[in-house]
C-alpha cells in the first residue's frame, strides 16, 4: 500500500513538473518566439542538465519536439495542455485580483492550486468571478468581510 501511495505522489509531482515546463515553454515562445533549454532552466531556477533530461522525456512522450542546440517546440498535445494550464492560472489570478491581491502576493498560491484544480472547480471560480465583476456591490460586501477577518 505504501508503494502505491509513493508512486501516486511521484506521478502527481511528475505531472506538475511537466505542467510547469509546458507552461514555461509556451510563455517563452509567446514572449521571444522560441524556447531554449537555457531559458527554461533560468526561469524555473534549475540546472540545464535537469531541464535537458525532462525535455528529452517529454519529447519521447510526444509533448514537445526537441533538437539539441535548436530549442524546444510544443507538439499539438503539449500546446493543448499548456493552454489549459495558462487558462487555469489566468482565471485564478483574475479571481484573486478582484480582492486587491496582486500577482506577487498570490503567485505561489496560484502555482500550487492550478496543478490540482479540476474542470468543475475552474468553471465555478470563473462563474463566481463573472458574477462578482457584474455586481460591484456584492464584491464590496465580500471584500469588506475578508478585510475585517484578517
Amino acid at each position: 500500500m505504501k508503494e502505491v501511495i509513493e508512486n501516486d505522489e511521484k506521478q502527481k509531482k511528475g505531472s506538475r513538473a511537466r505542467e510547469d515546463y509546458l507552461e514555461q515553454i509556451s510563455n517563452l515562445i509567446e514572449e521571444k518566439g522560441y524556447a531554449r533549454v537555457v531559458d527554461i532552466a533560468q526561469n524555473l531556477g534549475i540546472s540545464q542538465a535537469s531541464v535537458t533530461g525532462m525535455i528529452q522525456r517529454m519529447d519521447s512522450d510526444g509533448l514537445v519536439s526537441y533538437e539539441k542546440y535548436r530549442g524546444v517546440v510544443l507538439t499539438s498535445d503539449g500546446e493543448r495542455i499548456a493552454k489549459a494550464i495558462i487558462k487555469r492560472h489566468k482565471s485564478l489570478a483574475e479571481f484573486f485580483n478582484l480582492f486587491g491581491l496582486n500577482d506577487e502576493e498570490t503567485y505561489q498560491d496560484i502555482e500550487g492550486i492550478e496543478h490540482h484544480m479540476n474542470q468543475k472547480t475552474l468553471k465555478t471560480i470563473q462563474a463566481l468571478t463573472d458574477e462578482l465583476q457584474r455586481q460591484p456591490a456584492l464584491l464590496e460586501r465580500v471584500k469588506s468581510k475578508v478585510s475585517t477577518k484578517s
